[in-house]
């Protein structure tokens, strides 16, 4: 086996929080200069990004994750990862059908463009990608799983938009891949404070937004490659792959 560091929490210029440096291109130059191995697109409600940063980091050895950062109906942020892109596609149509039809406000949020390596824009979302769909946590759980997709609750260590701060527990039909903590969480606190966490794979990622705190945080795998399969045993502790245990 061998170690791969890994920031599985990242957004581009397609969220309406994203840097406009946050392109395909510049995303996978700050993962090589931060020494990441593998990373995890994650733009709010939304797929579309994801195949550019695939492509131009099949040329510089980084592995993409592809997914989207889902905002549920109770407003929990959750992670959400798929093997290909034909699950990708599917699980794309699945938020075109429940994201609310808000109109983006350009003025306030800024534009919401994905673009290729080039950074010329190929398309546009004009409804708010940070509006909660009309899907529970459970409801999401299940359609990730129904595409063999992992499914990681975000930055459950937050006051805002966590899994804790929205429901106030860990629902008991709930099976998560793994569990996201903040840059700054403080790891024995929240395991005292949520005992259920002791029995769940915890990762801790950046939640970049822009180019210069990609990999300022990152959760360390034993592998014996870098792929979405090896990440999935590994957050389930299979076949001898692992994840180093957070301090």
């Amino acid at each position: 086996m061998k170690l791969f560091k890994a920031d599985f929490h990242i957004h581009t210029v397609l969220s309406p929080c994203g840097s406009l440096e946050m392109s395909p291109l510049g995303i996978i130059e700050s993962a090589v200069k931060q020494g990441l191995d593998i990373i995890g697109i994650t733009d709010h409600n939304t797929t579309h990004q994801c195949k550019e940063v695939v492509l131009v980091g099949e040329k510089k050895g980084i592995t993409v994750l592809c997914g989207a950062e889902v905002t549920t109906r109770e407003e929990v942020h959750c992670l959400t990862f798929f093997e290909n892109f034909e699950k990708l596609e599917a699980f794309q149509k699945y938020l075109d059908e429940h994201l609310p039809n808000v109109p983006n406000d350009v003025d306030h949020f800024g534009h919401q463009v994905w673009v290729n390596e080039e950074e010329e824009i190929l398309g546009q979302e004009d409804r708010l990608l940070i509006s909660a769909i009309d899907q529970s946590i459970e409801e999401v759980e299940r359609k990730v799983k129904s595409l063999d997709g992992l499914f990681i609750p975000a930055h459950v260590d937050k006051l805002r938009n966590s899994l804790y701060s929205q429901l106030g527990f860990m629902p008991f039909d709930l099976q998560p891949d793994a569990i996201g903590m903040s840059p700054n969480a403080k790891i024995d606190k929240e395991l005292e404070k949520h005992p259920e966490l002791n029995k769940l794979q915890l990762i801790r990622s950046s939640d970049a937004h822009q180019p210069d705190l990609i990999g300022s945080h990152y959760t360390v795998l034993e592998l014996e490659k870098a792929s979405f399969e090896e990440v999935k045993m590994a957050l389930h502790k299979l076949n001898g792959r692992n994840v180093k245990r957070l301090v």
